[in-house]
């Protein structure tokens, strides 16, 4: 079949890769010049199972309440008159009943877990450098009663076959040195051992590079306007190329992968799609003092903010802004990233280099990526991964593959 695939960051290069493979005819389409320059390009790089929790949970409202008046918030909602926004947040708040979250949680890790083994995989078939680590992840607590109730979240992650093992600050600090200036200030951490971190912008532009040698086909620098519909189907997407000219591609299957940006394509042709952008934040500094500079990946959970070593660079990335589509920096927020690295790693990057960069999450209500065929037979989804589109985004891609081919996808996941 003629499949178009529409976006190419993480999760459209690995559909594009996977349908390639399963031998279809693959049209990448996408308006930036490059695969992977919007919310791809610099995330936290952690894969993170062990973090594939909801944001939406019986917590949850009464934190976001505490945030409301904090600029440098964790997870930060400006209302705008958007109803789309209000519909979304409405959404949020009933998936914040306790009876929705195992289900949630459940759906998270096991897309997670495989998409990390179809990594893995991918890593050893194809040999893409892209500054990985194998040294797990840290989630370090500074409040004791945050801590507490962290060993209840890494109880219920490890009935779903996630090993979040409970660390003392001793072992703490054994494991990561570079956190021994601050240990006075953590009470405790937990450790996932088979989690990973790395560049996921790398990855994606090497995957992409060998998706085009095995003959897909990318086409950059486009603009896509609608869809074309007939009879319930989808016929052609209409584009507009670098020089300005229109086209209509056609094609056997359409796959919608841009992120925050979906729903604006599909609502048209009457497809829910129940996804709203979430801004996150990143710094990037050089390491000048390795020693001093973490190589396990962490996350500061007080702050929501999570470390990742990359190569030579010290990768920083937290915050959520549901704030619209705007990717404009909030200066309150990047210095907030750079006060708490420069606190928690003295001597250890070059802040006067430091790179600030923002990009949109693409967030359902339940923190569940939508993938799966809609309502239009030809027409598939495959967005709505929030935080976790590097943890998920391979294992998405082969599940859409495998939908797409009338074959049964290898995870158990609520699909569409």
């Amino acid at each position: 079949m003629r499949v178009v695939v529409l976006g190419s960051g993480i999760i459209g290069t690995s559909s594009a890769w996977w349908l390639r493979q399963s031998g279809h005819d693959v049209t990448v389409i996408d308006r930036q010049p490059g695969p992977a320059q919007e919310t791809s390009f610099a995330n936290g790089g952690q894969i993170s199972v062990s973090y594939a929790e909801p944001w939406a949970n019986p917590q949850a409202p009464l934190k976001l309440a505490r945030w409301l008046l904090r600029g440098d918030a964790p997870l930060l909602f400006r209302l705008h008159a958007d109803w789309h926004q209000w519909l979304w947040c409405m959404a949020f708040l009933r998936e914040c009943l306790p009876g929705r979250l195992p289900r949630n949680v459940r759906a998270l890790v096991n897309m997670a877990a495989y998409s990390r083994k179809t990594l893995q995989d991918m890593r050893a078939e194809l040999g893409i450098p892209y500054d990985h680590l194998e040294k797990g992840i840290i989630n370090f607590y500074r409040d004791p009663a945050e801590f507490d109730a962290s060993q209840k979240a890494a109880d219920l992650m490890r009935e779903y076959g996630v090993d979040r093992r409970i660390l003392s600050t001793e072992e703490l600090v054994a494991l990561e040195p570079a956190l021994a200036p601050q240990s006075h200030r953590i009470v405790g951490a937990d450790y996932t051992a088979a989690d990973e971190s790395g560049d996921v912008y790398l990855f994606t532009t090497a995957l992409a590079e060998k998706a085009a040698a095995a003959g897909v086909e990318f086409r950059f620098s486009t603009q896509i306007t609608r869809l074309l519909d007939e009879g319930g189907w989808v016929k052609a997407v209409e584009t507009i190329d670098a020089h300005g000219r229109y086209a209509k591609v056609q094609g056997d299957v359409f796959v919608a992968a841009l992120g925050s940006f979906t729903p604006e394509l599909v609502r048209p042709l009457g497809v829910s799609c129940m996804v709203y952008p979430a801004k996150g934040y990143s710094a990037t500094y050089p390491v000048t003092d390795s020693t001093r500079a973490p190589t396990v990946s962490l996350t500061d959970s007080a702050h929501k903010v999570v470390f990742s070593r990359l190569g030579d660079r010290l990768r920083v990335a937290g915050t959520a802004e549901l704030s619209g589509y705007s990717r404009a920096l909030n200066t309150v927020r990047c210095q907030a990233l750079t006060t708490l690295t420069r606190e928690l790693f003295p001597g250890a990057l070059d802040f006067d280099k430091v790179s600030y960069w923002s990009g949109l999450r693409p967030a359902t209500p339940s923190n569940v990526p939508l993938i799966g065929r809609t309502r239009l037979p030809n027409l598939y989804l495959n967005t709505g991964h929030g935080t976790l589109g590097w943890t998920m985004g391979c294992g998405s891609g082969r599940a859409l593959a495998d939908l797409i081919g009338g074959r049964r996808p290898q995870v158990d996941f609520p699909f569409l």
